[in-house]
């Protein structure tokens, strides 16, 4: 064999490695395992309505959670749940929320609008001593959460 055949085969086979490992590195790109950035988080907790806790309606609106969402697009929540600790949950239904915009999720009862949702429930949601905010995504996945008090809690 002369050296210019076993360079011919040398370079052939460098260049077939070449054309596998570019054919295997894009599907592993493709599942790349960092965890997706979301744009939508829980910006704020308000878990202690002002006033006396009498379980009016009033007093009840006033106890919230703000949703934002930082991204430019708009994103589709129908599906998406809002828990606490104890497992109440409200459900969002066909819900869009804008592109750099923020909704607020009061717990009493009210008329739905693009910056206000109601759970319509007569009791308190969010305890005030401590709990835990969980948003999940319409396929039950971890989006985001906000606790306050002493108690640990997980995700």
């Amino acid at each position: 064999m002369t050296v210019s055949t076993s360079a011919r085969r040398l370079t052939a086979a460098a260049l077939s490695a070449a054309a596998i490992t570019a054919a295997i590195a894009v599907p592993a790109s493709a599942a790349d395992p960092r965890p997706y950035r979301q744009s939508v988080e829980i910006s704020r907790v308000q878990y202690d309505s002002p006033g006396r806790d009498d379980r009016s309606n009033r007093s009840l609106n006033q106890e919230w959670v703000e949703i934002t969402n930082n991204g430019r697009r708009s994103v589709n929540l129908d599906g998406w749940t809002l828990s606490d600790a104890d497992g109440h949950t409200y459900t969002f239904d066909h819900y869009r929320l804008g592109g750099r915009s923020t909704v607020r999720v009061h717990t009493g009862v009210g008329r739905d609008s693009r910056t206000d949702l109601f759970q319509d429930r007569h009791a308190y949601v969010w305890n005030n001593d401590r709990d835990r905010a969980v948003l999940r995504n319409d396929h039950g996945r971890f989006v985001d959460a906000s606790s306050w008090g002493r108690r640990h809690f997980h995700h």
